[in-house]
């Protein structure tokens, strides 16, 4: 015999906010570029640390590094003879 009495005052987390999917390949990459440079917005700031996994930054940081510096390397070679 169950004695609890049900009074439907309990919820949980999961149906008190919609299920948000993680951000995208593109998302996390513009992300990365916004931090990179400071001018990342409140809300996909929220977005990131809400739904974003961190391995995924995480390579987006390692990728945008090696472009960065592969870009920087390729203009001073054309600049310099």
């Amino acid at each position: 015999m169950n004695n609890t009495i049900d009074t439907g005052s309990e919820t949980s987390s999961d149906e008190a906010q919609p299920q948000q999917k993680a951000p995208s390949f593109t998302q996390v990459m513009l992300s990365v570029f916004a931090a990179a440079f400071g001018v990342q917005t409140d809300k996909n700031y929220e977005r990131d640390f809400s739904t974003g996994k961190p391995l995924a930054y995480i390579f987006g940081g390692l990728l945008f590094t090696t472009l960065f510096v592969l870009t920087i390397a390729g203009i001073v070679s054309l600049v310099l003879p």
